[in-house]
């Protein structure tokens, strides 16, 4: 074993020394020498292994010579028993084909793989090296496990809910699929899988602060609805903050001149069981709420706490969320952001349903949303495809169809609070009206640390008429459906949704915008019957016949309700799509 040197390899690690060299094999490449750094990993093939090991019956062939994976791409190393060594391609063209292998110890370094074709898909990588030695396979091994145990990051122990009926019934599979991952990165999980309609809310609302502090975080194996489920049982009774401002005729017209919008919150779900695997009506705001007096909640649990973070494992009908937060749509990739200890921040949406009593009292429905909160269309087509469970995805696309043929619109009036021009500058990037700024990894915008602020004394921007749709995106929403998105320049934590209101018009137009959402590259907002509004908050009044609104998946009844966004309220295990 040598303790320094290395030549070429200190080139592959950015000129720095090495800490540990040693002569080891490498399956499918041959001897090499093995380095090590504080930024990771380097080999480099030896000289002797080198001659003529490329060439076969003429012909070039083989792995690099030299590679490296640094610790911020390792997830795991591992000794296992004693087997097979293979050398690609020996120098002996009569073993072109047999090829040659060697018996010794080995230990197996698990890193990711990034797709070159599709840079946000990662896949699994391992490296198998190998030495006659057993106690040298131990030494790196020890070596690299001291290493990642410096990643800080790392998530050591995590609370997981599977839903079993997620998209077309594979939560089960897809959790499954993942597990192994979890296991060799030494994550210790608490798997629940769930049994009924707001389980997963009903453990996240009943577990202690003291039994949630040991946790490094919580996924949902599922969809958008179920992470929305698992979100709201989090914040019902330890997010504290006042409810969205409002203009000043907002409550008056509701008779709450009695009651202050400035008092902080706690959510009161009750609720009873039900046939729909995610909330059940109750949840969803049915029963009362009271305003929360900051005398009874002795949270210890800080929403702002750097270690923990909300997770998603695909498994869902849209998955939006998890393709704004990852680019991709996949379950190993969402699980290796997770074990890798991937961090970004996620503005949530805080909805707020008002109400007056039966004793002529104000009474708000408090509810949190990650990525989307839609009326009309997007509230039709939620309730007409709950019909259709048992077609599995593809009922979203038959009840789509059937709510675009009745063409319905629905009579509201709207309010955004209005944009600063100044806002607006900092919010492009560089203060250009030309071009998006797309939200990708290290985002400058959502890392700006410019304070976000709803003043409900600024200018109220009104908006009254029949809508064939109301939407409020928090995220982009990228989806199968929409490649950009409802909103292709929304960010993940900027501390803005974006208002989207969609005007009566012949069907035939609303068709054309519908199909710009379909399309790549599209412009969907570019429509006279269209209004886009980059926002804080919002309040709704319904009057008339009503829709309910649909909040990441899920139906809220709701004739009036007031919004804002609460920037990077919650830590996510990804890292952002990447550009």
């Amino acid at each position: 074993m040598e303790s320094n040197g290395g030549g070429g390899i200190r080139g592959a690690l950015g000129g720095h020394e090495p800490a540990l060299c040693s002569s080891v094999f490498l399956d499918h490449v041959g001897q090499v020498i093995l380095c090590l750094d504080s930024d990771g990993l380097s080999w480099k093939l030896l000289e002797s292994s080198k001659m003529d090991h490329n060439i076969c019956f003429g012909f070039k062939l083989g792995p690099p010579d030299a590679g490296e994976i640094k610790f911020c791409d390792i997830y795991a190393v591992e000794l296992i028993d004693q087997g097979l060594v293979h050398r690609s391609n020996p120098s002996s063209p009569a073993r072109c084909i047999l090829g040659e292998e060697w018996q010794m110890y080995r230990f197996i370094v698990h890193a990711i793989e990034r797709s070159r074709s599709q840079p946000p898909l990662w896949s699994t990588a391992m490296f198998i090296f190998g030495n006659r030695d057993l106690q040298t396979c131990r030494m790196w091994v020890d070596h690299i496990s001291a290493s990642l145990s410096k990643e800080m990051d790392r998530p050591k122990n995590l609370l997981i809910f599977v839903h079993p009926m997620s998209g077309k019934g594979n939560g089960c599979k897809t959790w499954e699929t993942v597990a192994p991952i979890f296991s060799r990165a030494n994550v210790q999980t608490k798997v629940i899988v769930t049994e009924r309609a707001g389980h997963a809310f009903d453990v996240m609302r009943s577990t202690t602060d003291e039994d949630l502090m040991l946790y490094d975080g919580v996924l949902a194996v599922g969809g958008d609805g179920f992470f929305n489920e698992i979100l709201n049982g989090l914040l019902s009774t330890r997010h504290k903050a006042s409810y969205p401002p409002t203009p000043a005729d907002f409550l008056q017209s509701l008779g709450g001149d009695n009651f202050s919008v400035d008092e902080p919150i706690s959510e009161i779900f009750s609720h009873e069981e039900d046939e729909r695997p995610l909330i059940p009506d109750k949840v969803l705001g049915i029963s009362s709420i009271s305003a929360y007096s900051g005398k009874d909640c002795n949270s210890k649990f800080l929403l702002s706490n750097e270690r923990f973070r909300l997770g998603i494992i695909p498994a869902g009908s849209t998955d939006a969320i998890v393709i704004c937060t990852t680019g991709a749509r996949d379950p190993i990739t969402s699980a290796l952001h997770v074990v890798l200890g991937k961090r970004v921040g996620l503005d949530i949406g805080q909805i707020v349903r008002w109400r007056i009593t039966s004793a002529s009292k104000v009474e708000p429905c408090v509810r949190y949303a990650a990525s989307f909160a839609g009326y009309g269309f997007y509230g039709d087509v939620i309730t007409e495809s709950e019909r259709y469970r048992w077609m599995g995805p593809k009922r979203y696309d038959y009840a789509g169809t059937k709510v675009f043929m009745r063409h319905r619109s629905y009579e509201a009036e709207i309010a955004c609070l209005e944009v600063k021009a100044e806002e607006r500058k900092v919010q492009s990037g560089d203060g250009k009206k030309c071009g998006r700024v797309i939200c990708r990894v290290d985002c400058t915008i959502c890392n700006s640390k410019t304070a976000v602020e709803c003043d409900e004394s600024g200018n109220w921007l009104r908006s009254k008429g029949c809508f064939l749709s109301v939407g409020a995106a928090i995220i982009a929403n990228r989806n199968e459906r929409a490649p950009d998105g409802l909103v292709a320049d929304a960010h993940l934590g900027d501390g803005f949704l974006h208002l989207i209101l969609i005007k009566d018009c012949p069907r035939a137009l609303y068709l054309l915008h519908l199909l710009q959402l379909a399309k790549k590259g599209g412009n969907p907002l570019d429509f006279e019957f269209v209004e886009h509004h980059k926002t804080r908050a919002f309040t709704f009044k319904s009057s008339g016949n009503s829709s309910i609104w649909n909040l990441d998946g899920e139906q809220f009844p709701a004739h009036q309700l007031s919004a804002q966004v609460l920037r990077g309220l919650v830590s996510m295990f990804a890292s952002g799509p990447p550009v």
